[in-house]
């Protein structure tokens, strides 16, 4: 089974950081950003755009930075929460007794981002979705190594996050900032990065857990990272 792989492509965007150059020299030394602000998305048609709240359009713009006009690559979208902003406007809506819009309904599902890439793009691929509470990032590379030992050339991870809304603060740990990444995985056989899984978890702080995890990836040096049951290892 193909378990090493290098990252050969990577994008970010948060408040104020939409370049390799501004997020390295961030993740070394990271400072308060903004909670305010959005990519413009101009790659995707207006129409559709204009369907998708902030941590969506974060999500996508990254995707296209990341994987560029390449089709036929599994893309595996990875949210701890996905779009709580929109859900929380949801169930406000139901409470209060009113009739539900299904358009605002049907992009609230974690898989309505992938869907959306999809079908602006006409790539058929295998698209997922995965929300695995702190192992979500763990997860969604966890798969894209099977897909890589199933034979696929190359497989996409994206991963997005927000803070929560207010009403579900008291579960929100500390992601202060809406961020969102993507990584391009390749097999390789020597010099690239492992993952293993224990029953013994770490105690590192969830609201780093996926930054730490793209500085790793993004990073050359030989090292290791445990984060939650899962190590990473970089083998130089």
């Amino acid at each position: 089974m193909v378990n090493l792989f290098s990252v050969d492509e990577w994008a970010a965007w948060a408040p104020g950081l939409v370049d390799q150059a501004a997020w390295r020299a961030w993740l070394a030394n990271p400072s308060p950003l903004p909670s305010d602000g959005k990519p413009s998305l101009e790659e995707m048609p207006a129409m559709m755009r204009r369907r998708v709240e902030r941590l969506g359009r974060a999500a996508l713009q990254v995707a296209y930075w990341c994987q560029g006009d390449t089709t036929g690559e599994p893309v595996i979208f990875a949210s701890r929460y996905g779009d709580m902003q929109r859900a929380a406007d949801l169930l406000q809506t139901l409470s209060a007794g009113d009739g539900l819009s299904p358009a605002s309904f049907s992009v609230s599902v974690h898989n309505a981002i992938g869907a959306l890439y999809s079908i602006a793009r006409g790539d058929t691929a295998n698209y997922l979705a995965i929300a695995a509470g702190d192992a979500t990032v763990s997860s969604a590379f966890t798969e894209a190594i099977g897909h890589l030992a199933d034979g696929a050339p190359a497989v996409m991870v994206v991963v997005y996050e927000e803070p929560l809304p207010g009403v579900y603060q008291a579960y929100a740990g500390q992601v202060l900032f809406p961020r969102a990444w993507a990584c391009r995985l390749v097999p390789v056989t020597q010099q690239g990065i492992s993952l293993e899984w224990s029953e013994n978890p770490a105690s590192e702080a969830a609201e780093a857990t996926d930054l730490a995890i793209l500085k790793f990836v993004t990073s050359s040096a030989q090292a290791e990272l445990r984060v939650g049951r899962c190590l990473w290892t970089r083998h130089a």
